[in-house]
């Protein structure tokens, strides 16, 4: 079992990143929360656990921006001299069919949910290469397994995420550095009233109908989904996990659902998908 150590939580604002910073830090942990919305100086918007000696200090931090990103790194570095635990959970939705989500928008959704996790663990990896130990810990999804109509390029974006780290566990290895992926389903988070319609999914779309229809049961899923708590204990535990699995999906239920997955035939779950969001 590992010390306590220095955490760094992308997307610490709200939801799953905030229960998972409020999580750590009643373990002990000195957690370090990140949003593009701190303001104001990191001491003056720490806070403080006295039993188990954790605490919370936010510090803004844009993972579309390398320079906001490394100079969070440095920060948290010149303080501590260390970080032991990367949660890259920064992320965001476009809902919208293929054909009318614009590349502009297409672009917005892998800057943030992509390559603001490989901006994020590009800058941790040299010093825990130095330290010799580290753990990274990607958010991905449900829907990084199975692609769910009208959230095309989120699914997308979490399908590359779990391309990135499987292929990242071997390099970092060596290294001692372990990194793994945490799959939540439905939860119930301010990520449902910030998703963005994309501009082309209005009245004129041929896709408006079953679009709306299609939201209308992904917003009410994920309002009555899981608590961002019951994510943020499965990322204490895989921190806790000497040797953390590539994956972990939270909820028996998404397990179920990843399980059938594999022993289904494609056309049968294509039905299914079909059937709950078309």
């Amino acid at each position: 079992m590992m010390k306590v150590g220095v955490v760094i939580i992308t997307g610490a604002s709200a939801g799953i990143g905030k229960a998972t910073a409020e999580c750590l830090m009643k373990k002990g942990f000195h957690v370090y929360g990140t949003s593009r919305k701190v303001t104001g100086n990191i001491d003056d918007n720490a806070v403080n656990d006295p039993q188990s000696g954790g605490f919370i200090r936010s510090i803004p931090l844009d993972v579309t921006c390398e320079d906001s990103v490394k100079a969070a790194v440095e920060n948290i570095i010149s303080r501590e001299g260390h970080i032991d635990i990367l949660v890259s959970n920064a992320g965001t939705g476009i809902a919208g069919s293929v054909e009318d989500v614009s590349m502009s928008e297409a672009d917005f959704q892998f800057d943030v949910n992509f390559f603001g996790t490989l901006r994020i663990i590009k800058a941790v990896l040299p010093y825990m290469r130095e330290q010799g130990h580290g753990k990274i810990i990607a958010l991905s999804s449900v829907a990084g397994v199975i692609s769910i109509p009208y959230q095309s390029h989120y699914s997308a974006s979490k399908f590359a995420i779990e391309g990135l780290v499987e292929a990242l566990r071997y390099e970092i290895a060596p290294f001692g550095i372990k990194a793994c992926l945490v799959e939540p389903g439905d939860t119930k988070t301010d990520f449902t009233k910030s998703r963005i319609i994309a501009e082309g999914a209005n009245e004129n779309s041929p896709y408006h109908t079953r679009f709306t229809k299609s939201l209308s049961r992904m917003e009410k899923d994920e309002q009555n989904g899981a608590s961002p708590l019951a994510v943020a204990n499965t990322i204490y535990k895989m921190i806790m996990k000497k040797n953390p699995p590539v994956r972990v999906t939270v909820g028996f239920q998404y397990k179920l659902v990843l399980f059938l997955k594999r022993i289904l035939p494609t056309r049968i779950l294509e039905k299914v998908v079909g059937l709950l969001y078309n």
